[in-house]
């Protein structure tokens, strides 16, 4: 978005769908949702450290990718980041069944019998059970289906739509606009 725009002397730039109480929610909402994806990601890859084959890298990348987007989200409204949060979650989602599931081989839950062993954390020491591991990986099952509904339904909440009102207007409603006049200048 570009930070030089025309608007006609003695207006300013709102954004009327970000002053409703739905919209702020719903962008709380989003923001921790992500905030909760990021500690059952550092969960899992921090308890079960030396279990996990070649995801390490990857649940960390994607853990930066969430707290990226939900900063971006949370204190930039920017909207064009909540179609990208349903798309990495509908990824997290499918990598969690298969993980949590067993789909593809074994599950942290074929991993408590006596055969495995125990997973060790990064810190020394024991990780985390296999059952507590199975169970938070299928706990992210759901809380990217919630990412993925409110992201979208955040996005149709048009967070982008911008109206000039009169600069008298726009801080009634709340927004910190300097009085320009007519001739570039601002009021001081």
């Amino acid at each position: 978005m570009a930070n030089d725009r025309t608007v006609t002397p003695g207006y300013a730039v709102v954004f009327p769908n970000r002053e409703k109480a739905a919209s702020k929610a719903m962008k709380a909402l989003v923001a921790a949702i992500l905030l909760v994806s990021v500690a059952l990601l550092l969960i899992v890859t921090i308890g079960g450290w030396s279990q996990l084959e070649g995801m390490k890298p990857l649940n960390f990348v994607w853990s930066i990718a969430y707290l990226i987007i939900a900063f971006y989200i949370f204190v930039r409204w920017a909207r064009g980041m909540l179609p990208i949060a349903a798309g990495l979650g509908a990824l997290l989602l499918m990598v969690a069944l298969v993980a949590g599931l067993g789909l593809s081989g074994t599950s942290w839950f074929d991993r408590s019998h006596d055969a495995f062993a125990v997973a060790q954390s990064p810190f020394g020491g024991n990780g985390l059970s296999a059952k507590t591991l199975g169970t938070v990986t299928l706990l992210i099952v759901p809380v990217q289906v919630l990412l993925i509904l409110f992201a979208l339904r955040a996005f149709a909440q048009a967070w982008n739509v911008e109206q000039e009102v009169p600069i008298d207007e726009a801080r009634k409603r709340g927004y910190d606009v300097p009085d320009r006049r007519p001739g570039g200048s601002v009021a001081a």
